[in-house]
């Protein structure tokens, strides 16, 4: 993968940088993956990378939308309960039927939903408009023919006139041969597997899900389901990351939390580069003696992150103008220069750090040219003033309520505060120059669900 090198360690270390600029400078170094080709199942998730043609008609043939009987229109002219109309019953027109009965006047064919409409037919009765064959009043349903084969003959009563085509799928009405069935940057879904199934498409060319590798850091951490020593705590920001990376549409694969060993966290994150198009971490950037990312990549050689800024690859370190999320690393890593996005350790800061700019590197990498998250415009519903730090762009967590077009504030503004992340559907966006939002004031809202 090719990429731009971010700007240069000793400008990013005397300024701020805005959201903004952080952004596109991680999507400047994103270059979509190149094409493959896929079985449909596991082209699921994927960027259609090509135009897709029908090359039969939906359906390829008149057919079937009821279970009943195939007739002529004019054989049921003016039937009715007291004055049935009474047709011979030539024969089964089941499903996947190949050699069909051509159905004269005064004749009917038993015919299955989805079943080609024979020849002399003009429409289908519903089996419930007949005493289907019985002889007396309004059918339920068919008996299966394996217990009753001789209701593919005798006589059926039909008590309705049917119009011409009733009942009745045209050949071609869903979609015509020649027409465009999925235009090139589609996301495949199951509705469009299922477009892609019916006309015959066994596999397509599309953008792979990116692998993403998320390895949190910090020797405090434990993993669920383990008991917790004094001074420990459980281990959320992987399984939060990695269920994101899942959700932007990425391949994920959590890896356990690394001590904090400069030298075990390089070897760690060598060892994952062969399985990663995006690596992240999350804890170590800040500006602590234990801050392990930092300390890992800040200095690595050719091995990991090239100093040498030909060779493409390098890490920066930078603070940026937000709350929470400060503390931000961004490079390329390895002989492919693989980028690594290193996020804070809190895990409110993480989380909204991966929102901001890690799910757009996913969607980069997918190929699709919407990569964030749909934001709008509400009208803060709160008891009191929201306040904020000046120069900051800050993100609180909110309910949105689209009814009534209001957000309210869910917990408070601490970047520990993971009960109040789990209860949040948004992010209420704090411009840099406010520092107090009034109730009643409008404000960007960005929408997590």
């Amino acid at each position: 993968m090719s990429s731009r090198a971010p700007q240069d360690t000793g400008h990013a270390t005397q300024r701020l940088w805005s959201v903004d600029e952080h952004l596109a400078d991680v999507l400047a170094a994103i270059r979509p993956l190149e094409p493959i080709e896929l079985q449909l199942l596991d082209a699921q998730g994927c960027v259609l990378v090509e135009d897709v043609t029908v090359p039969v008609a939906l359906p390829p043939f008149d057919n079937s939308s009821m279970d009943g009987y195939a007739v002529r229109t004019a054989d049921v002219q003016g039937a009715s309960e007291e004055f049935p109309a009474v047709l011979t019953v030539i024969g089964d027109v089941a499903a996947g039927s190949g050699e069909l009965p051509t159905v004269g006047p005064g004749q009917a064919a038993r015919i299955m939903t989805g079943a080609p409409l024979p020849p002399g037919a003009e429409a289908v009765v519903p089996v419930e408009w007949t005493d289907g064959g019985s002889g007396g009043g309004a059918a339920a349903g068919m008996t299966p023919a394996s217990a009753a084969p001789q209701g593919a003959g005798g006589e059926v009563r039909v008590h309705r006139a049917a119009e011409a085509r009733a009942h009745v799928r045209s050949r071609g009405s869903d979609v015509q041969a020649g027409d465009l069935a999925l235009a090139a940057g589609t996301v495949l879904g199951p509705p469009q597997i299922a477009l892609l199934a019916a006309i015959g498409r066994a596999a397509v060319r599309v953008r792979p899900r990116p692998r993403v590798v998320v390895l949190s850091t910090g020797s405090e951490l434990v993993q669920p389901g383990e008991t917790l020593a004094a001074g420990t705590i459980y281990d959320s920001n992987s399984f939060a990351l990695a269920a994101a990376a899942r959700d932007a549409g990425a391949i994920s694969y959590r890896v356990g939390a690394v001590a904090d060993d400069a030298e075990t966290l390089r070897s760690t994150i060598e060892d994952q580069l062969i399985r990663a198009d995006l690596l992240v971490t999350t804890g170590g950037v800040s500006v602590g003696a234990y801050d392990v990312v930092k300390e890992a990549l800040s200095s690595v050689g050719s091995g990991l992150a090239a100093d040498d800024e030909a060779d493409g690859g390098r890490m920066d370190f930078r603070k940026l103008a937000m709350q929470p999320g400060k503390p931000q690393g961004f490079g390329t890593i390895g002989p492919d220069h693989t980028p690594l996005l290193a996020l804070p350790g809190n895990p409110v800061s993480s989380y909204v750090s991966f929102e901001l700019f890690v799910r757009p590197a996913i969607r980069a990498l997918m190929g699709l040219p919407d990569v964030t998250r749909p934001s709008v415009r509400a009208v803060l519903k709160a008891d009191e003033a929201l306040g904020s730090p000046a120069g900051r762009r800050q993100f609180l967590r909110g309910k949105y309520d689209a009814e009534s077009g209001t957000v309210s504030p869910v917990g408070g503004s601490g970047s520990h505060l993971i009960a109040a992340l789990a209860h949040a559907d948004s992010l209420m966006v704090v411009p840099e120059d406010v520092t107090s939002v009034e109730p009643g004031a409008e404000l960007e809202v960005v929408l997590l669900g």
